[in-house]
């Protein structure tokens, strides 16, 4: 199971740094991003060769399912 930002995300923020980087602003005048969208993701099938019981409920909350 995994729960944070996509890579996507990660790639837009750092083509915004690279923009204005090349356009001539300081670093340190850049400020600090934070993702704002999560994803959650569960392998199902490894969870079950670990025995584990994965509720309904979470997979039902769960964004994608590696089945």
């Amino acid at each position: 199971m995994s729960y944070g930002a996509g890579l996507g995300d990660y790639y837009r923020r750092a083509a915004f740094y690279v923009d204005k980087l090349l356009k001539g602003a300081k670093p340190s005048e850049l400020p600090v991003q934070q993702p704002t969208r999560f994803s959650t993701s569960l392998n199902h099938k490894t969870a079950e060769r670990l025995g584990l019981n994965v509720p309904v409920q979470l997979l039902i909350m769960v964004d994608e399912v590696i089945e």
